[in-house]
């Protein structure tokens, strides 16, 4: 079988799709993996087949980051959209507000992200002629691609399904002849290439998603589970981790997109330093080298890092101290330990509150105040053993999904019934 992934050339978007991408190769099956070209080395790192395709194309926030950092700043803080449907807030939802959300996200996003893939990806997929197809959420190329040349395809998830959830709710409230969107443009390039919109280019045929149930939201789109096994890309554990640390340890890791993509951190890093100053714990403080030379003061007890495989650092911790991240909150969760979360926005507001829900952490606002909440919240999560145990029981759940070496013959079914 012939299986083709494609993403965005986001770093934390494509890490997701690796050991899913190695177990099908593993198994015998050709895969390739299709990107903007000057992703390809990200790609064959990983030990992958890259196919780069279409023109070089700056990722959307990070061209926004440099050509304009107040709108950069905007966009991060969340402009109009509609996928605040997919959870409970404050705000009615409505047909005509999630109407212009989705105007608004597919013009700042959605085309800028794909249009220079989609030409590039068809031309390969009609050339090479995969079986499958796997695509990240908001990489509409793939399903367009899928259509284009009969191969099967579906959706890899990497946090909760904020996009599935908020197509459900659209459909719920659309009258029969009212505006879509999302069905608009994904069906002008279906014309194009000889086919109509239908709801999968949306949703996939299917959707692989590495959460377990007790921390899913709910729709009714046809999901396959799997276990989240972390990647963090090429890594060198640094010695200091294999000896066990003589106080409980307690790590803050805020994440790479907020140096490499934006302006830096939503939260202040030396308040939340100064506010664990004082504990009894030993700290590890992952901060970019470029806002290292910020910071005024340093608690005593602190291991001041650049970076650290965080699969290899959660197993040694009590409490991880987190953005809600969702590669972050999941390798900390599949390690039984702990979390504080302190989400800004998008997905993980929602993914927080579910983790927190289920008892596995607790959360405070992702703003520049978020060090007043930190301390208290940390001594709960030390002091408390239902959050450890908590914690091992959503280790636990992650743990009994299947592998995704165990997908690869659903995958092959769902290939053979849905391929064209």
């Amino acid at each position: 079988m012939r299986v083709l992934f494609t993403t965005y050339p986001e770093r934390t978007i494509f890490q997701p799709m690796v050991p899913l991408a190695w177990a099908l190769r593993t198994a015998g099956h050709d895969v390739r993996v299709a990107s903007q070209p000057s992703f390809a080395g990200e790609i064959t790192q990983a030990g992958l087949t890259a196919v780069p395709i279409g023109r070089q194309h700056t990722n959307t926030l990070r061209r926004l980051a440099e050509a304009n950092p107040e709108l950069a700043e905007a966009e991060r803080v969340g402009l109009p959209s509609p996928y605040d449907a997919a959870a409970p807030g404050e705000q009615p939802i409505t047909f005509d507000r999630m109407v212009s959300g989705y105007r608004n996200v597919l013009e700042i996003w959605h085309k800028q992200n794909n249009f220079p893939l989609i030409t590039g990806l068809v031309e390969f997929a009609r050339q090479w002629e995969p079986d499958l197809i796997i695509w990240e959420p908001h990489t509409y190329a793939g399903p367009i691609a899928a259509k284009a040349c009969g191969a099967a395809h579906g959706r890899l998830l990497w946090s909760v399904d904020i996009f599935g959830v908020t197509r459900e709710r659209f459909l719920d409230l659309k009258p029969d002849q009212g505006p879509d969107p999302l069905a608009d443009w994904l069906g002008s390039y279906g014309r194009r290439y000889g086919f109509e919109f239908s709801e999968d280019m949306a949703t996939g045929q299917f959707s692989i998603d590495p959460l377990p149930e007790s921390i899913r939201l709910d729709s009714g789109l046809d999901k396959l589970p799997m276990r989240y096994v972390p990647y963090n890309g090429a890594a060198v554990a640094p010695s200091w981790l294999r000896t066990p640390p003589a106080k409980p340890r307690v790590a803050l890791t805020l994440g790479t997109s907020a140096t490499e993509i934006f302006t830096g951190y939503t939260v202040s890093v030396q308040d939340i330093l100064d506010a664990l100053a004082g504990l009894d714990v030993e700290i590890v403080a992952t901060v970019a080298e470029s806002k290292q030379g910020e910071l005024e003061r340093v608690p005593d007890g602190t291991r001041l890092v650049s970076y650290v495989p965080l699969h290899d650092l959660a197993p040694t911790c009590s409490v991880i101290v987190n953005h809600a991240g969702p590669g972050t909150v999941l390798t900390t969760a599949v390690n039984a330990t702990p979390q504080l979360t302190m989400p800004y926005e998008f997905d993980e507001p929602e993914l927080a509150r579910q983790v927190a829900q289920r008892g596995a952490a607790l959360t405070v606002v992702g703003d520049q105040d978020a060090g007043r909440g930190i301390r208290d919240n940390v001594l709960r999560l030390l002091s408390e053993p239902s959050f450890a145990a908590d914690a091992a029981g959503l280790a636990a759940e992650m743990a009994a999904l299947p592998s995704p070496n165990e997908l690869v013959e659903p995958l092959e079914q769902l290939a053979t019934k849905y391929r064209a």
